[in-house]
């Protein structure tokens, strides 16, 4: 199997390539990052791109879908939730829908909270690509447009991705990749779930309202990532730009 990652400058958001073989089928998964470099590794490799396949839909992530289309005639799918905030969806795929493109076997997988309809894409049982879900050391927000809950995004890293093969590497939605096990043990929002590390009692504000900082950890972009929990009870993850501590 082959695998390409380009990532942009700015967003930090990943495209991949992932093809069987030299001279074999492909497909893309997302397109935030620029196009050149999986255009150089497609037409080098003498692949046949047959779909691009979306996480989710923030334009971080569907920015070059129109490359594809034109040079390509890739078939564009996403889930159908995210497919209405988007105008160029060929076709829906849902979690549970299995996908044969040449030697792959791609599997569409349910793990919403980033946003209603994330899917991540598990491919030969070997690469699994988890969109803003989750991160090397980090996991996504539930602030963004079109996020659920934080249940939600628990539930699918703790109940779905965890539960995949330790040996399995995640290929997330923004930087580097890292692996189920990986992240298993050293994940800091993953070692809370598991009750390894306690949550803290930190009082802090955010966007000026109070709320308890139960988690501050280092995120994706060099900054940190905050789980909080309001006076109310309900649990949220923020950006750490948006906490004031102290």
């Amino acid at each position: 199997m082959i695998v390409e990652r380009s990532m942009h400058p700015d967003w930090l958001s990943n495209a991949y390539m992932v093809a069987d073989e030299p001279g074999g089928f492909a497909v893309i998964i997302d397109s935030g990052g620029p196009s050149g470099p999986l255009v150089e590794a497609i037409d080098r490799n003498g692949i046949a791109p047959r779909y691009l396949l979306l996480t989710h839909h923030h334009g971080d992530h569907v920015a070059e879908n129109h490359v594809y289309k034109e040079r390509y005639d890739v078939e564009i799918l996403a889930d159908p939730v995210e497919s209405e905030a988007l105008m160029d969806v060929d076709r829906h795929i849902m979690g549970g829908e299995t996908l044969k493109v040449g030697g792959l076997q791609i599997q569409a997988i349910s793990t919403p909270g980033h946003t209603a309809g994330m899917l991540s894409f598990l491919i030969n049982d070997e690469e699994v690509f988890t969109g803003d879900t989750l991160f090397k050391g980090s996991v996504g927000g539930v602030r963004a447009p079109g996020s659920t809950t934080f249940e939600d995004l628990k539930h699918s890293i703790m109940d779905v991705l965890m539960k995949l093969r330790p040996e399995v590497v995640i290929r997330p939605g923004h930087t580097d990749p890292t692996t189920i096990g990986d992240e298993w043990e050293n994940n800091a929002f993953i070692r809370v779930w598991r009750g390894l590390d306690s949550e803290s009692d930190e009082q802090c504000t955010v966007e000026g309202e109070p709320a308890t900082l139960v988690l501050w950890a280092p995120d994706y972009d060099g900054g940190h990532k905050a789980w909080v929990r309001w006076e109310n009870g309900k649990d949220d993850i923020v950006p750490g730009s948006r906490v004031q501590r102290g």
